[in-house]
This record gives structure tokens, C-alpha cells and sequence, in this order.
């Protein structure tokens, strides 16, 4: 994952998707070739030289400053995440590429502790690649299909695009493809460099298509808050929220809690998973 290649195809990506009339500019010409912005287009909405832009966009960025790109960010109304993300990108491209893999991640016990302490929800610990870390009694019995696999670290990356059970597992499977590609997206930007996390990619690549369709969408996310709607083969189905919560003391390790409406079918669910897994040993990481 080249950081030059990344850039320029983040970039061409997000202005291809932006229409004239998106960006307040007269689209003139009835044989226009393309219908999002040209290139001269984005250079007149963000005040630069075409020569500057130019060389961004294919990715030579060392002198580039932050006003520049803040421009550019306005010019392809970049949201937040996509903002964040292209100066990852520009970051990665100005340092030098670390040598060798890293080390194994761990939870540490003050966190696990803190884990083990949140009896009515289900919660769990992951990194920037998706990796399970670690998990609640409530957690492991939550995402028992994940962990019937026994290749470790349990990877939500490969369950949602290499266990045909992910489909059934999530109700609302499109959605949590998109942001799962979206994730590792954003964590490509924010280290390019991670062997690892290349070797997930190439391995989901050539094995899932429609992963392939939408890591070629340069599209990036980040799993904040919302409802996720699952369907557990032991309770059924499930609408719970969830909250992801990063751990400033573990950079990249990431806490997402997942809770029910008091009252609620899911809530009687979550209860009923929580009996179980009371009653039975849960795989572990």
C-alpha cells in the first residue's frame, strides 16, 4: 500500500464522486466526459496552482502544507474521517517505512479488569486491523459464531468476508461490509507500513469479491456509535447499540460496548445470551 499510489487515488476517487452542481459550479458543455470534477475544477474551488495539484495528486506531497490540504479538503467536501484520512495519507508519505512486524497486542489487565467488571452488556477490545483482543463472559457468547473459528486473533475482517455464518450473524450484512472496509481503510491511512494489516488485505482481496469491489471504492469510515442488528443462533435477534470508546492509554485499541433498550425483545435476548454464557465456557482469544 503504497503511500503516493493511496493519495492519488483517494483523491481521484472523491472528486470523481462530486458532481458541478454538488460543488456550486456551472457544468459547461454538453459533452462532458466525466461527471464528477475535473481537475481544473477542484484547482479553482481550492485557490491552488494546477502544477500544485497536480503534484499532489499523484502523490508528491513532501513540501505540501496543512493549509493547502485543508483547502483541498473544502474543494472535495471532505467530511471529517475522509479529512483525517488524507492527512494520514500525506504523513505516511513524508516518513520513512518501519522495518519488520510488529509486536503481539495485549490487553492490558487494568483493561481486562475493567472488562470483566461489565456484567449487562456485551463488550470486547479490538485493534486498528479488527482483531479481537479481548471480550466480557457477554462479548465471547455475543460473537460466538466469530470464534468457532480457531485461527487467532479472531478477525472481524475475515468473519464478515471469508464466513459465509457472517450473513446470518449480521441482518444488516451490506451495511457492516462497508464499514468494515471503511475501518481498515482509515487504518491503512493511518499506517501504511503495518505488515500485517497488508497481508489481511491481500488475503481478502484475492479471496472475496466483494471485499475487492469496496477496498477499490476508497471509501473510509469510522465505527462510532449506532444500532447494530444481529441474529444469534442461541436467542435470535438482537437490536443493540453500540459505543466505541478509544483507549488513550493502548493507541489503536479500541473498546466497543454493545447495549439493549431496558425493556426490549433484545434487552429479554441479551439476557437470555447472558444466562447462557453463565452456564457454558466461552472460547477465548
Amino acid at each position: 500500500m503504497a503511500s503516493g499510489n493511496e493519495i492519488r487515488e483517494f483523491l481521484t476517487t472523491r472528486r470523481a464522486r462530486l458532481t458541478p452542481a454538488q460543488a456550486g459550479l456551472a457544468a459547461y458543455g454538453s459533452r462532458r466526459r466525466v461527471s464528477g470534477l475535473r481537475r481544473e475544477e477542484v484547482v479553482f474551488l481550492a485557490g491552488v496552482s494546477v502544477e500544485y495539484y497536480t503534484q499532489i495528486e499523484r502523490g508528491t506531497v513532501r513540501g505540501v502544507s496543512e493549509d493547502v490540504l485543508d483547502a483541498v479538503a473544502r474543494a472535495l467536501q471532505l467530511d471529517e474521517v475522509e479529512k483525517t484520512h488524507l492527512l494520514d495519507l500525506v504523513r505516511a508519505a513524508k516518513q520513512r517505512p518501519a522495518r519488520g512486524r510488529r509486536t503481539p497486542e495485549r490487553v492490558r489487565p487494568g483493561v481486562q479488569r475493567v472488562l470483566d467488571t461489565i456484567t449487562e452488556a456485551a463488550a470486547f477490545v479490538r485493534n486498528g486491523r479488527l482483531d479481537i483482543l479481548s471480550a466480557n463472559r457477554l462479548g465471547y457468547a455475543l460473537y460466538s459464531e466469530v470464534f468457532a473459528n480457531p485461527d487467532r486473533p479472531a478477525n472481524l475482517a475475515r468473519f464478515v468476508f471469508l464466513d459465509p455464518q457472517s450473513r446470518r450473524f449480521y441482518r444488516a450484512w451490506d451495511g457492516i461490509a462497508d464499514a468494515t472496509v471503511g475501518n481498515l481503510r482509515a487504518e491503512a491511512g493511518r499506517d501504511p507500513y503495518d505488515h500485517d494489516l497488508t497481508d489481511l488485505v491481500g488475503q481478502l482481496s484475492t479471496q472475496s469479491e466483494d471485499f475487492r469491489i469496496r477496498w477499490a471504492s476508497h471509501d473510509v469510515q469510522e465505527y462510532r456509535s449506532g444500532i447494530q442488528p444481529f441474529h444469534h443462533p442461541l436467542v435470535g435477534d438482537l437490536d443493540l447499540g453500540y459505543e466505541a470508546l478509544q483507549l488513550m492509554a493502548d493507541v489503536g485499541q479500541i473498546l466497543i460496548i454493545y447495549t439493549a433498550q431496558p425493556g426490549s425483545p433484545s434487552q429479554d435476548a441479551l439476557n437470555r445470551l447472558a444466562e447462557w454464557s453463565t452456564r457454558n465456557k466461552a472460547p477465548t482469544t
